[in-house]
């Protein structure tokens, strides 16, 4: 199908809330739980603690950290920081100190703003600001004079968001205010929004995908974003009734959870208008049971934080095709070429590694030369994941390039799990694998050989979590005489996986 043609782009996000504040400033902007903002409240809130961040001298160059979980404050804070001029840097809040500190130190934060009660996960020497209970309250500006919002230039620097790609090492991705700001107009070309949406932002609003299909969508729509603090399949279902919610943006694993709860088959879900799917590959049983169930189509897309992040969607106004993730956003080229070299075009319907062309592209991997370097060449992104494209033009996700897990949308790099392993005492030689799972998408699944003396699972599983977020805490943990080595002496996790596939009871 042809491409649908670019809806106004602004020159960047503070435009964009400036404008819906200008035209619609009593509309409801934000809702979380008894906090309500309408535009002209929403603009009145960045703009004072904007003008606090310029006032202690953060600004053009400077980077501020969000270690904050879903709330009114956190949406006011990624608009007010890069309406400060600085980066805006979302972290999870869930994260340990062990993983926090090289993130903290690569990115050399100005401040960090934070929830209350995290407050022993950041010795780390940066300023810090806590909000929430006991803390500031951002959705209570202090300033009585308000000045207009400043518009940053559109070429610096907007967003420095940390994935871990392919590696398992945590790169910063530099994202421009232009990049990120004609993102939101490719998405809405495919994806379009109705006028005044009522918005649900489930996902976690420190992830890429949530602000771009949550917290930018709203304010570019002048619509109202209802925000969840934690997700709860019932409570969901009942605001998705009782706020009469038109646009559901929700990752697979959310979408099975809504689907099995108790309560799906009474709830009044008719208000929707449009749901998208993010974060991991959906599956083809789960978007039918879905629309049979509710009569509300669920787009699929695809993307990754270096593209700004999204490259492809099943149109909204148009076919869409089960099992793909859809056609390319304007101004975007998307290629199949192959792995090894990267440089050979293959033929349609043939498999290779996914590279884009495209405005919205990363400038670089920050700090990182040579992974820059390898990651855009010539132009392209060369994004690591392998697929094909069929027939129709639509593209196909086939597999990833690396070993790599997504499990619940999250990105989860076994190397980070296995060298934690490692430094545990008894443990001889670890491997991490993931293994399919039809509620998370992938599950990780540990092997570990133990050294002197006896380990067991209890043991495991309270070191990693020590050191480690829960959702990267492998659920199946097997003990082992010895990994499968290749001839080069490497761990052989096509054998692993096929031992799990084909013995879930292995053990030493």
């Amino acid at each position: 199908m042809n491409t649908p043609a670019m809806p106004q782009v602004w020159p960047t996000v503070i435009d964009m809330l400036a404008d819906a504040a200008k035209h619609a400033p009593k509309h409801p902007a934000v809702v979380c739980g008894d906090k309500h903002l309408n535009y002209a409240e929403y603009r009145r809130c960045v703009i004072a603690l904007a003008a606090e961040l310029q006032g202690a001298n953060i600004g053009t160059g400077n980077r501020v950290a969000l270690l904050m979980g879903n709330s009114a404050d956190i949406a006011v804070a990624t608009f007010a920081v890069q309406a400060a001029g600085a980066q805006v840097v979302p972290l999870n809040p869930t994260y340990t100190a062990a993983e926090l500190l090289p993130i903290l130190l690569d990115a050399d934060i100005a401040l960090l703003i934070h929830d209350t009660g995290l407050e022993a996960s950041l010795t780390t020497g940066i300023d810090t600001m806590a909000v929430g209970i006991g803390g500031r309250d951002l959705t209570a500006p202090r300033l009585q004079q308000q000045p207009d919002l400043t518009r940053p230039d559109p070429q610096s620097l907007s967003t420095l968001q940390y994935t871990g790609g392919t590696t398992g090492v945590a790169k910063g991705v530099d994202l421009s205010h232009a990049t990120v700001a004609v993102n939101i107009a490719q998405r809405e070309a495919l994806l379009p929004t109705a006028a005044t949406e009522r918005v649900l932002a489930i996902t976690p609003l420190f992830h890429v995908y949530a602000v771009a299909m949550g917290l930018y969508l709203a304010a570019n729509c002048r619509g109202t974003l209802y925000i969840v603090p934690k997700f709860n399949a019932a409570s969901v279902l009942r605001d998705i009734e009782q706020q009469r919610i038109t646009f559901l943006s929700a990752s697979p694993t959310i979408f099975q959870a809504l689907l099995r709860d108790d309560g799906f088959a009474a709830a009044d879900l008719s208000s929707l208008r449009v749901c998208s799917s993010g974060a991991a590959a959906l599956s083809e049983e789960v978007l039918r049971q879905w629309e049979d169930a509710t009569g509300c189509a669920i787009c699929e897309g695809y993307g990754q934080t270096e593209a700004g992040p999204v490259l492809t969607y099943n149109p909204l106004n148009g076919p869409r095709l089960p099992g793909t993730v859809g056609i390319a956003v304007p101004q975007t080229e998307i290629g199949i070429v192959d792995v090894e070299t990267g440089k050979i075009v293959l033929p349609q319907g043939e498999g290779g590694e996914i590279r884009a062309r495209g405005p919205q592209l990363m400038s670089r991997y920050r700090n990182r030369p040579e992974e820059t370097a390898q990651a855009l060449r010539d132009g392209w992104l060369y994004t690591g994941d392998i697929g094909r494209i069929n027939d129709k033009g639509y593209l196909v996700i086939c597999d990833r390039k690396k070993d790599m897990v997504v499990t619940a949308g999250y990105n989860v790099f076994p190397r980070e799990i296995e060298e934690v392993l490692f430094a545990m005492p008894g443990v001889a030689d670890a491997a991490v694998i993931g293994v399919p799972d039809p509620y998370r998408g992938e599950m990780l699944c540990a092997f570990v050989v133990c050294g002197s003396g006896d380990l067991n699972e209890d043991q495991v599983k309270a070191h990693l979590s020590d050191r480690l977020t829960k959702y990267k805490w492998p659920r199946d943990i097997r003990f082992i005489a010895e990994l499968p080595k290749t001839a080069v002496g490497k761990t052989d996790k096509i054998k692993l996986r096929k031992m799990a596939s084909t013995d879930p009871s292995v053990t030493a």
